[in-house]
């Protein structure tokens, strides 16, 4: 029975008015988006899908602003060489799985570099240089959104249970999900000092879309346009900003929380675009691909940020 447009429309602006009060926390906004998108009470679909990217940029660059730039240059420094070897392994594990669990290609390849680098930002922009089909996109994304709410939910949990210190607990969820939006928001639930590690060495491992972007087309033989990254350059000048502009200090707090509460309505439209549909689409291989080739990469990760092996 198709539900009345009038009631989900109240629905879901109030979800969305939620979503942005004082009450709402990153996790809980992203179950009550998940709800609505998946007892289809998102009469919005469309406009969610096109507005999240942009909202979510936006607020990256917001969050810029409570941040030090001494911290931004030694996070992103010191994760440099661990990000390097780990998006490398990433995508050689990836491969052998989807050969493994004999997911078609395009899509086992999406899989892998949404999990090694910036779920769905990677995505994007790696899709148009294989020529990636709406299927194949569906599949993929369906597949790194639905690990990004498991983990933005437990993270928190898991880390308090291992007692991660806030700079572990930072490196480890920016290395282990997948997008910007969840790793920040499962930072920000465990503290302001994991909240600057995992969003500044998120957004250095994110760079690496455009030597991935580079060499997927060289390999290719691709004329495709490369979506590069330019809210990363943003948000590193709104951290120059608030390193050296202290005159300006009230007003970098207030962008700064203004960013913390357009996050936090990103991971309810991110939630609420995902509808059963996309959960069928996903499909049960390539869902093992990304489930297994993210248990790997997370277990893995917690491994060596515990034994110190990855240090800040």
């Amino acid at each position: 029975m198709e539900r009345p447009p009038l009631v989900a429309k109240v629905v879901f602006i109030l979800g969305l008015i939620f979503a942005i009060s004082p009450w709402a926390s990153p996790p809980v906004a992203l179950a009550v988006g998940l709800a609505l998108g998946l007892l289809s009470l998102n009469p919005f679909r469309a406009q969610t899908k096109s507005s999240t990217k942009y909202l979510l940029q936006a607020s990256v660059v917001l969050l810029g602003f409570g941040m030090n730039l001494i911290s931004v240059l030694r996070a992103g420094r010191s994760g440099i060489l661990y990000t390097a070897v780990g998006i490398t392994a990433t995508l050689g594990m990836g491969y052998a799985l989807g050969r493994i669990f004999k997911v078609e290609k395009v899509a086992s390849f999406l899989i892998s570099t949404g999990t090694a680098i910036c779920g769905g930002s990677a995505i994007a922009a790696v899709a148009p240089i294989l020529g990636a089909d709406d299927e194949e996109m569906s599949v993929s994304l369906g597949t790194v959104f639905i690990l990004n709410s498991i983990a933005l939910l437990i993270f928190p949990a898991v880390g308090m249970s291992l007692h991660l210190s806030q700079q572990q607990f930072g490196l480890w969820a920016a290395l282990a999900i997948h997008d910007t939006s969840s790793v920040v928001g499962a930072a920000h639930k465990y503290g302001e000092a994991a909240t600057v590690i995992a969003t500044t060495v998120k957004l250095a491992r994110a760079l690496w879309i455009v030597p991935l972007c580079i060499a997927t087309a060289a390999f290719k033989h691709s004329k495709a346009k490369i979506q590069w990254p330019w809210f990363i350059f943003f948000f590193v000048l709104a951290a120059v900003a608030n390193s050296y502009w202290h005159a300006l200090a009230p007003v970098f707090r207030f962008l700064y929380r203004l960013g913390g509460i357009g996050l936090t309505a990103t991971l309810f439209l991110i939630g609420a675009g995902i509808s059963p549909a996309t959960v069928k689409t996903v499909g049960v291989r390539p869902l093992v691909q990304g489930v297994v080739l993210w248990a790997i990469v997370a277990v893995g990760t917690v491994l060596l940020v515990r034994a110190a092996v990855i240090g800040i």
